[in-house]
């Protein structure tokens, strides 16, 4: 099993650019299945989590040529509509594709997703909307079976609560909908309005993109033929490698980023003191060497991404002063504080909220990744902790993160990929 092994204490200076969006080429990844034309994706990350998508395309009978960002994708040889468990259990966002495999092919077994690290994420909301579009929906021996033998039918569907992936999922099942869909309630994320523009771009009818309320003209069945699509920044990368240069006191200019994707997080660096050279498409930040606390609550956008919930607390920890995050939209994701606590850190814990006392120094040890986001926040932190730093289960850092410990590298990190003897 790979580690990373983190000399602390080094200035960084230079450019990185950021890669594709993950969250957005997923679903996107998915929506291809509701066309019957080739088609190619460009700006894809070199992730893990793009890969397990793509195999599953593959499991599913469609045709992939992929060669690290940009994939060149089929699904007119579709044969199954069954996403095993094998492949759904690595990855929830496999669930994804229950909505496009409903509405073009009439029917679909997909495992269940279970549980997840940060805490569950129950795709109720997903299952209750396909039903309120005429699908009959079971869950039986670990799958959801739909069937919509007639297709599915426009509606009304009003989430009760923000779901980035149950906007999703509708999103591309009322595409081929007999009839027009409305959703209220819509997340609003950049993600979700690439998703939206894809499938309008294919001749779709939306209205409403950008906004909580979408309205959508399916096709009655007809499959789409989509445009070359090109993903956009990935965001989180965006806002971590800020970061990156805010806790290392360091000037890096990012390059191929969307200044407005990314406002919540910049909003909030200049309250602890950074400033920015914002350019068409790369933006520098200039750091201060007082770095003020901070006082944050995660929510869905435009608000703070919970995603950049970590990534902040550890640059919270060098801060001077005392920093208040509270966690609203997952249950589980402050698995990170005890690992940072080991590094030197101060933060205490109670229910979703954790008080950082800024410490002057973190000391380098041997930590454990937990999830995605929490695996960066222990690099932020090994970057400016005295001595050396091992971060191990660096797995989940590969679902997510493309090169990570290369783009550090080159911007002046003393950072090594390294193997469990």
């Amino acid at each position: 099993m790979d580690y990373l092994e983190i000399v602390g204490g080094n200035k960084l200076s230079g450019s990185v650019n950021i890669s594709g969006a993950k969250n957005a080429a997923l679903p996107i990844i998915a929506a291809t299945i509701l066309s019957d034309k080739a088609l190619t994706l460009k700006n894809l990350p070199n992730v893990v989590d793009i890969r397990t998508l793509l195999k599953l395309l593959t499991m599913l009978g469609g045709t992939v040529d992929h060669d690290k960002t940009i994939a060149k994708i089929d699904n007119s040889s579709i044969t199954s509509t069954k996403a095993v468990y094998e492949i759904v259990s690595q990855m929830r966002a496999s669930i994804l594709v229950l909505g496009p495999l409903l509405a073009r092919f009439g029917e679909c077994e997909v495992s269940l997703p279970g549980g997840c690290a940060i805490g569950q994420r129950p795709i109720d909301l997903h299952l209750k909307a396909l039903e309120s579009m005429g699908a009959h929906i079971e869950i039986k021996g670990g799958y959801v079976r739909a069937e919509a033998k007639d297709g599915l039918k426009g509606a009304k569907i009003i989430f009760d609560k923000i779901t980035v992936g149950g906007t999703e999922n509708i999103v591309m099942a009322a595409a081929l909908a007999h009839g027009t869909t409305s959703i209220i309630n819509a997340a609003k994320e950049p993600e979700v309005v690439q998703l939206c523009e894809m499938i309008r771009d294919a001749g779709v009818k939306i209205e409403g993109i950008g906004t909580n309320e979408l309205t959508i003209e399916g096709t009655c069945g007809k499959a789409l033929e989509f445009k070359t699509i090109e993903i956009i920044p990935d965001r989180i990368e965006a806002g971590t490698y800020l970061c990156a240069g805010a806790i290392t006191n360091s000037s890096i200019t990012l390059q191929n980023v969307n200044h407005g994707h990314i406002r919540a997080s910049i909003d909030k660096l200049e309250s602890m003191g950074c400033s920015f050279d914002l350019k068409d498409n790369s933006i520098t930040i200039y750091p201060t060497s007082n770095l003020k606390p901070v006082n944050l609550i995660t929510i869905e956008y435009p608000g703070f991404p919970t995603d950049m919930q970590a990534q902040f607390m550890a640059v919270a920890v060098v801060s001077e002063g005392e920093s208040l995050i509270e966690e609203r939209l997952f249950e589980n994701r402050f698995m990170h504080v005890s690992e940072l606590n080991r590094l030197g850190a101060d933060i205490w814990l109670k229910g979703s909220t954790a008080a950082i006392k800024g410490v002057e120094k973190l000391y380098g040890a041997d930590v454990m990744a937990t999830d995605l986001r929490a695996s960066s926040a222990l690099v932020l932190a090994a970057l400016v902790a005295e001595g050396t730093t091992h971060v191990r289960r660096i797995y989940h850092l590969d679902r997510g993160y493309d090169d990570l410990e290369g783009k550090l590298s080159k911007l002046g990190a003393n950072i090594v990929r390294k193997k469990e003897v």
